[in-house]
């Protein structure tokens, strides 16, 4: 039992150095795109044609 114990701390141990290291590397704040890349991508929408359609509403 205290074998078990003993293993379970370790990897607990390790775990939590692990996540520790992993987070503190991460940035806390979020960056603020530049002026210069202000445009984005417009994405057109095209209206559905219901009438032509072979299937019909399920209700």
């Amino acid at each position: 039992m205290t074998t078990f114990f003993t293993i379970l701390f370790i990897i607990l141990g390790v775990n939590a150095v692990m996540m520790f290291f992993s987070l503190s590397g991460t940035n806390q704040k979020a960056k603020k795109p530049s002026p210069g890349n202000s445009k984005t991508p417009i994405s057109e929408i095209h209206p559905i044609d219901l009438i032509s359609s072979k299937y019909k509403k399920a209700v």
